[in-house]
């Protein structure tokens, strides 16, 4: 689907884009459309993941100068953990080219919602695994100190969570906590593996996946010109099956069954 406007990000188009980008203004963090408070969670939670170690008392990498690099291959689809997160840090760089859609609020009583920085996908795919001698996995641990950490926040209390923004792209990430944090607004890659009241199209966000979609940079199209609802098909065959197959394969095995005993 064509737009007017808007430009692919590959290579055969960088002579257009570098003239688009030098357009652009420097980010205004007054005029905002979005103000986010994030939590300074412990490097474990985050980039202590992707094996940064934290100097004296910081929780956070000068990513002014040296970004911690997120690894590659199917990492790359659950890493909007690791883009937001960053977005968020630089937000407030006094030489941030571009609109700011959203900018990091230091004091949370100005802003509109909370981020938790907690790279769980990450956590997922590396530390789900228990490693002996210990009885429980590092992901398992770290789900339960970011409970423990988040309810006793002012900021969860004065909301119950409903203003959190919690990311399990993963599907099977947050999954021994997910019921105990399911007030807050989950960034997922699908509803497949969640009760309905616990997320759903009401108070949560379905993110594609990074490598399926192109990037595309001055898109001047507004909400009203998009009057299509677009589907982002993911590359994993997922293993889960509908109700309706579930009673088919029932139904099969009892008429086996059945046949067996008249046999």
């Amino acid at each position: 689907m064509e737009r007017k406007n808007t430009i692919p990000d590959d290579s055969s188009n960088q002579e257009l884009i570098l003239p688009s980008l030098l357009l652009l203004r420097k980010c205004d963090p007054s005029r905002a459309m979005l103000k986010v408070f994030m939590y300074d969670l412990p490097p474990e939670f985050h980039f202590g993941l992707l094996d940064w170690k934290a100097e004296g008392d910081g929780v956070w990498p000068d990513i002014a100068t040296s970004i911690p690099e997120y690894p590659g291959g199917l990492n790359l689809r659950h890493s909007i953990e690791y883009g937001l997160t960053l977005d968020l840090l630089s937000s407030r760089f006094a030489d941030r080219l571009g609109p700011c859609a959203a900018v990091r609020a230091l004091d949370s009583r100005d802003a509109d919602v909370v981020f938790v920085p907690f790279f769980s996908s990450l956590s997922f795919n590396r530390h789900s695994k228990i490693v002996p001698p210990a009885k429980v996995s590092r992901d398992k641990l770290l789900q339960d100190r970011l409970v423990k950490f988040l309810t006793v926040q002012d900021e969860w209390q004065r909301s119950g969570g409903r203003d959190h923004i919690i990311l399990a792209h993963h599907p099977n990430s947050l999954l021994d906590v997910r019921m105990k944090l399911w007030p807050c607004m989950f960034i997922l890659s699908d509803f497949g593996r969640y009760p309905p009241n616990v997320a759903n199209v009401e108070k949560d966000t379905i993110a594609p996946y990074r490598h399926m979609i192109n990037s595309f940079v001055n898109d001047s199209s507004g909400f009203d010109d998009r009057p299509t609802l677009l589907y982002f098909q993911g590359a994993i065959y997922r293993k889960d099956i509908s109700h309706h197959y579930a009673l088919i394969v029932i139904i099969l095995v009892l008429e086996i069954q059945n046949d067996l005993t008249n046999f």
